[in-house]
């Protein structure tokens, strides 16, 4: 394994392969809902029924009531907005509250939930 470990401000290291000054500088979000990890490039969670880029969480929220998800709230998170599918099923998603804090995990956990309605981009393909 070469290239440069690098530590975030909560200890947790990662490896860069192939450094650039770029890939070591903290950049602000282009577009809410981006992921924006160094070096990293940014992501879209796209709704593939209308083939829209989901913006917000008024519209993510939209399109996963039409899917049968409602709102979970848990007064034990309240950093977190949650949605489950039925009371009887397992399935939950947790985002975070702040919108330009929903990153590339948080969408990749929606598409793997919702198979055939959602896909994460590169923006530029949107």
């Amino acid at each position: 394994m070469s290239g440069v470990w690098i530590f975030d401000k909560n200890g947790v290291a990662r490896l860069i392969s192939n450094p650039t000054r770029e890939s070591f500088e903290q950049k602000d979000p282009t577009q809410p809902g981006t992921s924006t990890a160094p070096g990293a490039r940014p992501r879209v969670l796209v709704y593939l029924p209308t083939n829209q880029v989901i913006r917000s969480y008024s519209e993510l929220e939209q399109r996963l009531a039409e899917l049968g998800w409602t709102r979970y709230y848990n007064f034990n998170q309240p950093d977190l907005l949650q949605f489950h599918k039925s009371d009887n099923s397992a399935h939950l998603i947790s985002l975070p509250r702040n919108f330009a804090n929903f990153r590339s995990l948080h969408m990749y956990d929606i598409v793997v939930k919702n198979r055939s309605f959602f896909e994460v981009r590169d923006p530029s393909e949107t």
